[in-house]
């Protein structure tokens, strides 16, 4: 909810027959964030917004963030944006596909996404597409910004897998698109949550997880895992950062225009901190003697054929929602100039 507040408070205490008074002004607007999990690299673009906006506005348009579900349980941020009961939240469209079909379509596996940059291009693309936009509206939501990450790969423990072959009959935590390639490779997928994921491989509830770097070490699957398939890469998933429009809207022009000016600052940092994971990555595998796993190039080729027929099958499942799923995907192509 939109909480504007304009009041002072005034205490007056004696000390030595001398009576000082305080004055304390709240911020104009407060936004509060739901975000699950702790500060990491994920979230530091949110970070860096918060702090720019509050500079830009003398203190008066003040966004605070709650982590680890304080405000909402991770599933549920989409519907606590519907309702107003927070102004902005991340979410992953993979969490509720039902509910942000279009978003989608970047999840789809081996998209021939290269980078984080490319990710931040295509998804910008993705998001002003009316579609989406649509899509987003039944929840009174607008994208303000996206979360880029890098291909997602596999921790896990027990035997390692040689081949991708040997997925077969193992569960694992995986979303999206990467989770239907894993089950076209004869996996049993499972969408835990990233929070609940640390528990489920200690278990045995899963075997291995799909995370990108910074969530492995945020979640601390590395600690549980023995094995890593350093260059499976099949694709990763969409975790935008989305605002209530109707607060959006109600935001003073100076506040709107602060905020929408901060966002690509924010985007930047957030590679710049991203970039930084990797320092941490690779010696925490070689500390923990992780094995990292490299299939060949055939072994790739024929995980990458099977991402033909999941790209069928999602265009006509939004068919029949009424979405344009080949006009998305054609735009995710294109952009990506594949």
């Amino acid at each position: 909810m939109l909480t504007v507040r304009k009041f002072a408070t005034a205490a007056s205490v004696a000390v030595l027959g001398l009576v000082f008074a305080t004055e304390t002004f709240a911020a104009d607007v407060t936004w509060n964030v739901s975000v699950w999990g702790k500060r990491r690299a994920f979230t530091e673009h949110i970070e860096y917004l918060a702090e720019k906006v509050a500079e830009k506005t003398g203190g008066k348009f003040e966004i605070k963030i709650a982590y680890g579900e304080a405000l909402s349980k991770s599933r549920e941020n989409l519907d606590g944006i519907s309702f107003g009961a927070f102004e902005m939240a991340q979410i992953c469209a993979s969490y509720h596909a039902d509910k942000n079909p279009t978003l989608t379509v970047l999840e789809l596996p081996f998209l021939g996404v290269e980078d984080l940059d490319a990710e931040v291009k295509v998804s910008e693309a993705v998001y002003q597409h009316p579609a989406v936009k649509k899509d987003l509206a039944r929840w009174n939501a607008q994208v303000l910004m996206p979360s880029p990450m890098p291909q997602y790969n596999f921790i896990g423990n027990g035997d390692a897998p040689k081949s991708p072959k040997d997925f077969e009959g193992m569960r694992v935590r995986a979303l999206g698109g990467i989770g239907n390639l894993m089950s076209a490779i004869g996996a049993v997928p499972t969408t835990v949550t990233a929070s609940e994921t640390y528990q489920a491989m200690e278990s045995g509830t899963v075997r291995a997880a799909s995370f990108a770097p910074h969530a492995h070490l945020a979640f601390k699957t590395v600690e549980v895992g023995t094995w890593w398939t350093a260059n499976m890469n099949p694709g990763t998933v969409q975790c935008p950062v989305v605002v209530n429009t109707d607060a959006y809207n109600a935001l003073p022009d100076d506040f709107r225009k602060a905020l929408d000016e901060t966002v690509p600052a924010a985007v930047d940092h957030y590679l710049a901190t991203y970039a930084k994971v990797y320092d941490k990555w690779w010696p925490e595998l070689e500390k923990r003697n992780i094995q990292q796993i490299k299939f060949s190039a055939e072994d790739l080729a024929a995980l990458r054929a099977k991402a033909a027929p999941i790209y069928d099958q999602w265009i006509k499942d939004m068919d029949a929602k009424g979405i344009p799923g080949q006009e998305l995907l054609d735009l995710v192509h294109s952009t990506l100039g594949n």
